[in-house]
């Protein structure tokens, strides 16, 4: 099937596309990736009374709670000379993006399955457009970072240069899982429930409220198999800076999980975005 546009601009859709040919098609639907992704931004702020104050108030009511829980009740120690409530919100801000993400990318296919019913386009663009909106609210979020940075006279040091880098593979945690629940949700709607549970026991299983250096030597190879682990740490490197130095061992091994559940979501999805249409 061919679609032209112009003599000079040829657009050829092909089964089984080689991955080169396939991120070029990704790439030349590029202005379908930011109408779709300025509609979910409109979708989630337009009808809601307090707008974007929202992507505020959520993490500072889980913030409110988990410092009470873990500080307060459970006693667990911070890092350095950096207040817990810091310690907290660093591992938050990345859990939170990372929950949302996977919740929208995995939905996003189902959610839009009118277009995907009746025009061609490469699907991979749905989930990617997902994570927009997620992106946008983690950049509000960030407002938080900075009020309770000032509050605590906090200043970051040069290690604030990598946040845009750890920004990414935050995002590409989200995208490789996410991409592997949208395509399995097309077909098994059942789906839909898995996207939950994992968020439910994630925050726990993940180094949100507490810091990587309480885990066991014998158990820290075994805890980083979960990316969000090594995730969390490099984002608190970044912004606490030397204030807490990860184990860097675990780091990679947390990014190499997750650059092989990127490859697996891909993959995945490429060999079954050609059902959609017929599934959904």
């Amino acid at each position: 099937m061919r679609a032209s546009e112009s003599s000079k601009d040829e657009l050829v859709i092909e089964a089984g596309s080689s991955p080169r040919q396939y991120a070029r098609t990704v790439w030349q639907y590029r202005g379908l990736l930011r109408i779709l992704s300025w509609r979910d931004i409109k979708v989630r702020y337009k009808q809601t009374v307090m707008g974007a104050a929202w992507a505020l108030l959520r993490p500072l009511l889980t913030l409110a709670i988990l410092t009470i829980v873990f500080s307060k009740i459970a006693r667990l120690p911070s890092e350095g000379s950096a207040p817990y409530v810091l310690l907290v919100l660093c591992g938050l801000l990345p859990w939170q993006f990372f929950a949302a993400g996977l919740s929208d990318a995995a939905g996003s296919v189902i959610d839009n399955e009118k277009i995907v019913s009746k025009i061609y386009f490469p699907r991979l663009v749905i989930p990617v457009s997902a994570l927009a909106v997620c992106a946008v609210d983690f950049l509000i979020s960030l407002v938080i970072l900075a009020g309770i940075f000032a509050y605590y006279r906090f200043i970051p040091d040069w290690h604030l240069l990598a946040l845009p880098v750890v920004l990414l593979f935050a995002i590409l945690a989200a995208l490789g899982p996410g991409l592997l629940l949208a395509a399995l949700n097309v077909k098994y709607r059942d789906f839909r429930y898995v996207v939950p549970f994992i968020v439910q026991m994630g925050i726990y299983v993940s180094p949100v409220a507490y810091s990587t250096s309480l885990i066991p030597e014998s158990w820290r190879t075994l805890y980083y198999l979960n990316p969000m682990a090594g995730l969390i740490d490099a984002f608190r490197w970044t912004v606490l800076g030397s204030e807490f130095t990860p184990w860097w061992p675990g780091v990679g091994l947390s990014l190499c999980v997750l650059l092989a559940l990127l490859a697996m979501g891909v993959l995945y999805f490429r060999a079954t975005e050609r059902s959609f249409a017929d599934n959904i």
